[in-house]
């Protein structure tokens, strides 16, 4: 038989050949973690940030003059849940909290790792770690995950607090970027951008993130909450972790201790 030439065979190569993405500039660009789009992005650390909103959790965090507080939503997906096994507070070491908002899986990987990283500088320096230093750390380990083919980012926005010898109370947040930065008040999840308008309203002036004593701290955090939600939520719903100086060692408030805030700003408003 007749072999077909070569201009037969380009033009069957070429009705062949898929037509073009209708994506726009950033087609195919999200196919692969560690490659950039013409327009400097990373599509699958942007989808990160978008399935850590997806859960649907709002969390906050103020930094007061002599405290730091972490809040965030108590939902229960299913009514046979034990809801005491649900949360996304954390204790890393007795002094230093985290407040992790995300992916339920994702969470639970990394505050495995923040706990050996903590357990490990104890072991190896004798002193407890400091905040920053395990933020740090943390957010070495998540820009790594950028960068692999192999890997992908985790869906998790971490609120690192404790109380530092020499820089006093700290709010530290990392993000699925690796980027993580000192706070004096933030926030993080479905409702991040609203939070974040409300902070800037309440937390401001030369002396911000200074100021605040431990039952402004927590009442702005947990009014917030409330503002951006729009609703007036149960104790039950929230789930509220502080550290100050007279007790540096993380702790969550009790349901009655919540009450009593919600009661607060509520008579307050």
């Amino acid at each position: 038989p007749r072999r077909p030439n070569r201009a037969a065979l380009v033009a069957r190569a070429r009705s062949t050949r898929p037509t073009k993405m209708s994506r726009g500039s950033g087609a195919g660009y999200d196919r692969h973690i560690t490659i950039f789009s013409p327009e400097g992005r990373l599509y699958q650390v942007e989808y990160a940030f978008k399935a850590i909103k997806s859960v649907g959790i709002t969390s906050i965090g103020v930094r007061g003059k002599d405290s730091v507080c972490v809040v965030t939503q108590k939902k229960i997906p299913d009514k046979l849940i034990d809801a005491s096994d649900v949360t996304h507070m954390f204790k890393i070491t007795k002094f230093i909290g985290l407040c992790a908002t995300g992916k339920g899986p994702d969470i639970r990987n990394v505050v495995q790792k923040a706990r050996h990283t903590a357990a490990e500088f104890r072991h190896e320096f004798g002193y407890e770690i400091p905040v920053d230093y395990l933020a740090n750390r943390m957010a070495d380990n998540f820009q790594v995950y950028t960068q692999h083919a192999y890997m992908r980012p985790m869906a998790a926005m971490l609120m690192f607090v404790g109380i530092d010898e020499e820089k006093g109370p700290c709010l530290y947040k990392n993000d699925p970027a690796g980027y993580y930065v000192g706070y004096k008040a933030t926030s993080a999840g479905a409702k991040e951008q609203e939070a974040l308008n409300f902070l800037e309203k309440k937390v401001k002036g030369p002396n911000a993130g200074n100021e605040f004593t431990l039952e402004q701290t927590v009442q702005t955090a947990v009014g917030c909450l409330q503002t951006v939600l729009g609703e007036d939520l149960k104790a039950r719903e929230l789930e509220v972790g502080i550290v100050t100086n007279d007790d540096r060692k993380f702790r969550l408030l009790s349901v009655e201790e919540i009450e009593e805030h919600l009661t607060a700003i509520s008579e307050r408003d």
